[in-house]
């Protein structure tokens, strides 16, 4: 039901995933990053409690392969479960159950790592790696980028009707978090676009956080 990918910028220290599902709402429940630490995405017959659980064991220490293996072999009804994690320092590491739903691949690089299930077929997260290290300049260019390789690659097995994007930087809130819950369209062409709306104002909702004085104008009518 759903592909996604990580990504670390090895330039900014910045996190990120990005995935896409024919299920509503799929990063609501399939994207956690943390800032410092790394990304994850828990997926296939999905636990959301499995994200924050890897993030915590990375945070402890442990590397992105370590973490996973120390939280399947805590956790129950493991065979249903495809879990993907990106450390700090861009080392990946994936577990696909054997419950793991219709075509189901997965492939990982230094910075780089992705997986899906019910897939149209087994190259797909291939060419998304592939995608992200081929697409130049911010981390959420690439993801998306990657994301749209995967569709044109043959994404899900159905239409998509979900998506997200998730980024961390520096702060311990998402530095981006753009998600489509529902729509009949392409919610990988919407997210894209919301992209393209909000990265140029991206770090001003910093300055607004952490020092509003010095904030710019915030452009909307009413605004001095």
């Amino acid at each position: 039901m759903t592909f996604s990918i990580l990504g670390r910028c090895a330039a900014t220290g910045q996190f990120g995933m990005a995935v896409s599902s024919s299920s509503p709402a799929v990063a609501a429940r399939c994207a956690h990053a943390r800032a410092g630490v790394g990304a994850v995405a828990s997926q296939n017959v999905t636990d959301p409690r499995l994200g924050p659980h890897v993030l915590d064991a990375m945070t402890n220490g442990m590397d992105a392969d370590a973490a996973i293996t120390s939280v399947i072999a805590a956790a129950s009804h493991t065979a249903f479960r495809q879990l993907l994690a990106i450390d700090r320092v861009g080392r990946t590491a994936i577990f696909s159950g054997t419950n793991t739903l219709g075509i189901n691949a997965e492939y990982q690089s230094q910075d780089a790592a992705a997986a899906g299930n019910l897939l149209a077929n087994t190259t797909i997260p291939k060419s998304m790696v592939t995608a992200f290290h081929d697409t130049e300049g911010h981390l959420g260019n690439r993801l998306i980028a990657a994301m749209q390789a995967g569709l044109d690659a043959g994404g899900e097995a159905g239409e998509v009707h979900s998506a997200g994007l998730l980024i961390v930087e520096n702060q311990d809130w998402p530095l981006a978090e753009l998600r489509c819950d529902w729509t009949e369209d392409c919610p990988i062409t919407a997210i894209s676009a919301a992209w393209d709306v909000y990265k140029p104002q991206m770090n001003d909702y910093v300055t607004r956080a952490l020092n509003p004085d010095s904030a710019p104008s915030y452009g909307v009518p009413g605004d001095l």
